[in-house]
């Protein structure tokens, strides 16, 4: 059965929705592949609770990794990409050529950023972490904004420990790793 619910991020509302095997989604507001059908609303749901916590901490640099149960729901291609995607180490990037090579198609570059766009489980399966081969920022479903805040959060520069709060910078940078290693 699926069901879903709602949290506020500190970069809008994210929808969550789990099947009985785990998360199978989680989407910003204006998310490009989030599905019409949700299935039923559940607020009080132990697995999207647990995921909504985890999410927490991850905004507020108490987490790096997270630990609720994923349930893929794709084509073979698409969940051999998506998992690649959960093996980039927190505050690293690769291109998608780098992925594309890691999950042995190394002349599907292309076909690994479809898969990559599709991604339904954002944040947790960390497709902001994937950038062009020149180093710069590409397509992300929530939005470029939210992609360069992600790769900002991850490098400590957004947020304040002092206040726990997310910070507005004047400029946002990425630091990219054009070498980082998919272990």
């Amino acid at each position: 059965m699926m069901r879903y619910r709602h949290w506020a991020s500190p970069l809008g509302q994210i929808t969550l929705q789990a099947d009985d095997q785990g998360i199978t989604g989680i989407w910003f507001e204006q998310h490009t592949s989030k599905p019409a059908e949700l299935g039923e609303y559940c607020s009080g749901d132990a697995l999207l609770s647990t995921a909504c916590q985890q999410l927490q901490q991850y905004f507020t640099g108490e987490r790096q990794q997270f630990d609720v149960p994923l349930s893929f729901h794709g084509t073979e291609f698409q969940r051999k990409v998506w998992s690649a995607l959960c093996r980039i180490p927190f505050a690293q990037t690769c291109s998608y050529q780098q992925l594309a090579q890691h999950i042995g198609k190394p002349n599907a570059s292309r076909a690994v950023g479809a898969a990559n766009g599709k991604n339904p489980i954002s944040i947790i399966v960390p497709c902001h972490r994937v950038i062009g081969a020149n180093g710069r920022l590409t397509g992300y479903a929530g939005g470029i904004a939210r992609k360069q805040h992600l790769l900002t959060l991850e490098q400590g520069d957004l947020f304040s420990r002092s206040t726990g709060k997310m910070l507005t910078p004047i400029t946002t940078r990425a630091v990219l790793y054009r070498n980082s290693k998919i272990n």
